[in-house]
């Protein structure tokens, strides 16, 4: 039993920190403020970039982080959800925080969590804790030069709005998480441009004319640059192939040829557009960033769990592909990226998203749907899936083998039996599912 206040080990600390589910009405940033003010304020003393968007935040944080670190600068990291442990989500210079540091420093933010959570703006939330953790972690234990800072849903009143960046960025607006965000492109978008904050510049690869509208006018009302793609910024890809993806950048001050990326997609070349455009307003601003580095940074990025290929024989490739738009970024990645003579889809989702138009991408390319379930509390079962992809089937007129397995291990190994040699197998779905999957083909290898 741990003393008041006082947690022995990181798995009694993480326990706790996992289980702080909202409850009560939303309060926006005022837990947030409250915990910087009893903190001392340590945001204050970090520089950040900050990365919005309904798809690319992490792979735009995983191009950022390595293009800064190519460039010699010492880079923290915090992004979400994690893949493997909750350490994933706050690294320095590329590597998890301790859990002798991350302890301390829950053990520091606890008391103070049970002291908000007397007042009426309740328990903050895990996410709450996660964020206060980072910015703590940093300002007073690592002190990095630059801060790549994701945020976890939205971002007006995401906890990580807490924070003024050097810069922004907006990847792309969809439909996603919208029991919070709103029901429409403008309300999603309002949310997500709430990360704008006056005179800080803004770089957009959102396309909607919608969305852009919205941006615009959130960017102007703050007194905010705003860089947008195919206007201000662009790239021409100039050879996509699972070996490389090449592409042309075409910026704002100067155009950039034959830079390469080793993360899968096309979308991922959108991504790497975004993330030079903020490295080149960091070099207008001062900071110094060779060509070298920004070519060997791109070149060395990885994402986990994003077209990620975690087995050769047979081939399987892991994504973390779990609304339309990641959907439809997987489509034209296994049409355009990979070969294969049939194509295995495994895949388990949680209850509270567009199934069917996740679906109507992925279907029309799958010989054999393979459903099992993720071990998380919000999954959606098995069987309701697979009545919703059989009638999606049976909408397009497709006869894929439709195959319902609830344990995703045993889902697993029977993807592993009926994947040929010069076959493809997917699995894809939720993060949580993705990070199960991938701690046995990977973390335990």
């Amino acid at each position: 039993m741990s003393r008041v206040g006082e947690f022995r080990d990181i798995e009694e600390a993480i326990e706790w920190i996992t289980h702080l589910f909202p409850k009560g009405e939303k309060p926006g940033l005022r837990r947030m403020k409250l915990l910087m003010e009893k903190l001392g304020h340590p945001e204050r003393q970090l520089e950040f970039i900050h990365v919005a968007g309904t798809n690319g935040k992490g792979s735009t944080c995983a191009l950022l982080t390595s293009v800064l670190l190519a460039g010699g600068y010492r880079v923290g990291t915090f992004t979400s959800p994690y893949l493997v442990r909750f350490s994933d989500r706050i690294r320095y210079n590329g590597a998890n925080i301790l859990d002798d540091t991350l302890l301390d420093l829950i053990n520091r933010v606890k008391p103070i969590a049970d002291e908000i959570a007397a007042t009426e703006l309740l328990a903050p939330t895990m996410f709450d804790v996660a964020t206060a953790l980072a910015i703590l972690y940093y300002a007073t234990v690592v002190q990095p030069d630059v801060v790549v800072w994701e945020t976890g849903i939205g971002g007006r009143v995401d906890p990580t709005n807490i924070v003024t960046p050097l810069v922004s960025i907006i990847t792309n607006i969809g439909f996603d998480h919208m029991e919070m965000l709103g029901d429409t492109v403008e309300k999603i978008t309002f949310e997500k441009a709430g990360i704008i904050k006056p005179g800080v510049p803004v770089v957009c690869a959102a396309e909607q004319p919608e969305a852009l509208a919205v941006i615009r006018e959130q960017a102007e009302l703050r007194g905010s640059a705003f860089y947008v793609i195919n206007r201000d910024f662009a790239y021409e890809s100039v050879r996509l192939a699972q070996e490389e993806h090449r592409f042309h950048y075409l910026g704002p001050f100067r155009r950039i040829n034959n830079m390469q990326i080793s993360m899968h997609g096309e979308h991922q070349l959108k991504n790497a557009a975004a993330a030079l455009t903020a490295m080149e307003l960091l070099r207008q601003d001062g900071w110094p960033l060779k060509d070298d580095a920004l070519r060997d940074g791109l070149s060395r990025a990885a994402w986990p769990g994003r077209l990620e290929m975690v087995s050769a024989h047979p081939r399987i490739l892991l994504d973390g592909a779990h609304n339309p738009e990641g959907a439809q970024a997987l489509s034209l990645a296994l049409q355009r990226v990979y070969r294969y003579n049939r194509l295995h889809v495994m895949m388990g989702m949680l209850g509270a998203k567009n199934h069917p138009g996740y679906l109507g991408h992925i279907l029309p390319l799958a010989d054999t749907l393979v459903i099992t379930e993720p071990d998380w509390h919000k999954k959606l079962n098995a069987d309701s899936l697979a009545e919703i992809a059989v009638e999606e089937l049976r909408r397009i007129g497709r006869t894929t083998k439709v195959v319902t397995i609830p344990d995703w291990r045993d889902a697993l190994d029977y993807l592993r039996t009926v994947t040929a040699e010069d076959d493809l197998a997917v699995i894809t779905g939720t993060l949580y599912l993705i990070s199960d999957v991938r701690s046995v083909l990977v973390e335990k290898n």
